[in-house]
């Protein structure tokens, strides 16, 4: 009996862990992010995580406009492995305020690849309301969507126990905030499913409300089995907090209020990335002090249950660093990149 429930333990921890991005490779890194010299994606690549070198010279990796098919311009690139690690994909939140000359925005971009060099996508303009989500008739979190004037920095997850209608298991849970300002007071944050052929989302789902603007959330499973937010609160004390939450998409109860990216006094930090170094069980917690002239890209430490953040430095080598991500390479992803970027500048 003690063995049946140890196993049965041990099952339910699995399922646990399995409901989170891929993680491969023991060569580098890959910091996607977007450029502080425009509205663009643009990479990096480092050794350690800490040292990068520009690729393309820190140019575009993609044409904005080709994929951001609302304003032509791409802002806080997330990137993750596709769920069965044959592919990757991308997110983006279509916006150019060197366009519009507000920080209002109506949609985001959904990218895949299957070398991240050559990208296809899909644009959603939530304006045009529930028709474009593949259950237009559920009910809508919105009367109005023409009135939307945010959506922002969207994040990906994939969650292999979400059921689709049909029986089939398995989604990418697409996070983001939102604001309509015909409805609502403040930026909430919200969510969607994305099919396995990423090309599709259900509508937005409120995911939390504490009262007050939320932006730049980043999700990730730590080894407690629990799922820690990091997020960035407009409201009340402003910082870079952490939630937790024993799902994804609900329970996650107010945050940290004594333990947050607090260090930086009165400049003002967004856009944080949590990554783990390879062979290390702590976290890299980086994110943008944009209130710096220059701005400052900083990468802080934390521990294994991404608390006590300390000891931040600067970026290294990247030329205009802003919000974006972290992902573990192979050696021959790694090379790839390289020979490509010096191919594109020969």
């Amino acid at each position: 009996m003690k063995k049946m429930l140890l196993l049965a333990m041990a099952a339910m921890l699995s399922t646990t862990l399995s409901a989170q991005n891929l993680q491969k490779g023991t060569y580098g890194y890959l910091y996607c992010h977007m450029s502080d010299q425009g509205e663009y994606t643009a990479y990096a690549l480092s050794r350690d995580g800490y040292h990068y070198e520009d690729l393309l010279g820190g140019g575009p990796v993609m044409n904005p406009a080709e994929h951001a098919r609302i304003e032509g311009g791409q802002r806080d690139a997330y990137i993750c492995r596709t769920f069965d690690g044959k592919g990757y994909l991308m997110v983006t939140t279509d916006m150019c305020v060197a366009r519009s000359h507000q920080w209002d925005n109506y949609g985001i971009d959904l990218l895949k690849s299957d070398d991240m060099i050559h990208w296809t996508s899909v644009t959603f303009d939530y304006r045009q309301g529930t028709s474009i989500f593949m259950d237009p008739d559920s009910p809508s979190v919105y009367r109005d969507w023409s009135t939307i004037n945010r959506v922002w920095a969207p994040q990906i997850f994939w969650d292999p126990d979400y059921q689709w209608p049909g029986g089939e298991r398995g989604g990418y849970f697409v996070y983001y905030s939102m604001w309509n300002r015909g409805e609502e007071a403040y930026d909430r944050m919200y969510y969607s499913y994305a099919d396995k052929t990423f090309t599709r989302l259900t509508q937005p789902r409120l995911l939390f409300d504490w009262g007050y603007a939320t932006i730049d959330a980043d999700i990730n499973l730590l080894s407690d089995g629990k799922y820690h937010m990091l997020i960035k609160k407009e409201g009340g004390q402003p910082g870079i907090y952490t939630a937790v939450s024993d799902h994804l998409s609900h329970g996650w109860g107010e945050p940290v209020e004594d333990d947050y990216v607090s260090f930086e006094g009165r400049k003002k930090c967004e856009g944080s990335s949590a990554f783990q170094l390879i062979g290390e069980d702590t976290w890299r917690v980086a994110y943008i002090q944009y209130s710096d002239r220059p701005k400052h890209y900083r990468i802080c430490q934390a521990d294994q249950n991404l608390r006590n953040f300390h000891d931040p430095v600067d970026i290294e080598g990247v030329t205009a660093p802003q919000h974006g991500s972290f992902m573990r390479l192979t050696k021959k992803e790694y090379k790839r990149l390289q020979r490509w970027s010096r191919r594109q500048q020969q």
